[in-house]
């Protein structure tokens, strides 16, 4: 008999793929999905990308008869549902904090209670957990410096400056051990996920890994929810004709890894007796300013005609920088990213021509704005 693996949130753009990947290595593959309009659209339809050999369950993870339905029969757990919006995150909280805090002590009060048969559990955890990423200074040597103040921002100074000496700082790449320092909801809500499972499988004694997702990009993100990735967003922006906006001066950066590559790691973490009770980031090792990343793909989708929009403002609870250090992955997981960012957006702007997308990114804008949380 096969494995029964349930995704929660396994209808969304990194589940699905997930689904594809474990179905393809001999598991069988149960969903639970709310379908959320946001993610989904209004009408709450099984996305035409999730394979027929998938068994959807729709409910919600908050709901505990619809979580235990779920988890009839299941070995391997993967728990990838949230709510997502860094800063979405920001005004509607209590959404946030019930569906991704709640949502994931209802999964884990329900896996317990099937503790004898689940041998496996995996938990997406977040780069955004970090807070700002890791840094050295030239006279003060490695650094973990907090948010940038208001008053340099105001000033439009956007790199991060030592907290002992002042001096400007070189981004390096994050280690696993750097200490967390979440700067959003959505981000407190991850690193909730994942000390909730990695504890909780450490008291019960299922091995459970906990992986830090890097910027996450590809086919099936959805291109009408203004608060999914940025590669999503500028395709979004770009195939309407309208100027994608980037806030400070657009030469912050980030990992970028293809999703493809991303449920690659996922595997190996789960197909790994030694990742138990560990913490992986997931991410490429490599560093693409969000200019960068935006021109690559209006380049692909033929619209180098549409300027950015570069406001230099910023947006409450934004870091600068922040990539992978992808060592312990590599050693432990034997996993390596392999698809170089030149062809996932190459993948990318293939899968989003011909596609319709309502562009919502000017009323996301304008709530942070109203909010005060742009500026």
């Amino acid at each position: 008999m096969k494995t029964l693996a349930l995704i929660t949130g396994g209808a969304g753009f990194i589940g699905s793929h997930l689904a594809d990947l474990l179905l393809a290595n001999g598991y069988r593959v149960r969903v639970l999905d709310s379908l959320d309009p946001q993610v989904h659209g209004p009408n709450r339809e099984r996305p035409e990308y999730l394979s027929r050999e998938v068994e959807l369950v729709v409910g919600d993870i908050r709901d505990h008869e619809a979580v235990a339905g779920a988890l009839e029969g299941v070995e391997v757990l993967v728990h990838f549902a949230a709510a997502v919006g860094v800063g979405q995150s920001m005004y509607e909280i209590s959404r946030y904090v019930s569906v991704n805090s709640l949502g994931a002590a209802v999964v884990l009060e329900e896996a317990l209670k099937r503790r004898d048969r689940i041998s496996r559990m995996l938990v997406a955890g977040s780069m955004s957990a970090y807070g700002e990423g890791a840094y050295r200074c030239g006279n003060c040597g490695p650094v973990t410096p907090g948010l940038r103040p208001p008053e340099q921002l105001a000033r439009h100074e956007w790199e991060v400056r030592c907290p002992f000496c002042d001096g400007v700082c070189a981004p390096v790449p994050t280690p696993e051990s750097k200490p967390l320092a979440p700067t959003s909801v959505y981000a407190v809500g991850k690193r909730d996920h994942e000390e909730m499972f990695l504890s909780v499988g450490d008291a019960y004694g299922i091995p459970t890994t906990a992986l830090r997702f890097f910027n996450v990009y590809g086919e099936r993100q959805a291109l009408s929810n203004p608060y999914t990735g940025v590669g999503a967003i500028f395709a979004s922006r770009l195939i309407n004709g309208n100027s994608p906006v980037i806030f400070e001066d657009g030469a912050q950066s980030r990992d970028f890894i293809h999703v493809k590559d991303l449920t690659r790691g996922c595997l190996a973490a789960l197909s790994n007796p030694g990742a138990a009770g560990r913490v992986f980031n997931l991410g490429t090792g490599d560093q693409t300013t969000i200019l960068q990343a935006g021109r690559a793909i209006a380049e692909e989708l033929g619209r180098e005609d549409i300027p950015f929009t570069v406001r230099n403002q910023f947006r409450a609870g934004d870091i600068r920088h922040c990539y992978a250090d992808v060592s312990l992955a590599e050693s432990e997981l034997g996993f390596k990213a392999e698809i170089p960012f030149s062809t996932g957006v190459r993948e990318l702007c293939r899968w989003v021509k011909g596609r319709t997308a309502v562009d919502m990114v000017d009323r996301a804008t304008e709530e942070l704005a109203e909010r005060g949380l742009a500026r």
